[in-house]
């Protein structure tokens, strides 16, 4: 009776190793799939919104289309139409025009 409670024990520290290694593997696996991207991603949007120039034609968050006329700090104005322009923070500006949105290129 002695030796199958010891190799019960035994058993059950080798379950806990894997146990243990299967965890570390799922938390790489959400890390590298789901946290690592979405860091790159915001790190693109900051670098793409401190370049932002004077006659970039950007969106915003909200779908409006403009022409940047002028940069501050932390605002922007955009020129919407000739002779119409509004000011925004500069967080929400969201991609430039031009480019093409991802939705469109996978199609």
């Amino acid at each position: 009776m002695l030796t199958i409670l010891l190799q019960a024990a035994a058993g059950s520290n080798t379950s806990m190793i894997y146990n243990v290694l299967l965890w570390v593997a799922i938390i790489g696996v959400f890390y590298f799939f789901m946290i690592r991207p979405q860091q790159k991603k915001q790190k693109d949007q900051k670098s793409f919104v401190d370049n932002l120039k004077k006659g970039d034609n950007v969106v915003t968050i909200g779908g409006l289309h403009g022409r940047i006329a002028s940069v501050e700090a932390t605002t922007v104005t955009l020129e919407v139409d000739r002779g119409v322009k509004m000011t925004f923070e500069k967080s929400s500006i969201s991609r430039e025009a031009t480019v093409k949105p991802v939705e469109a290129e996978k199609q």
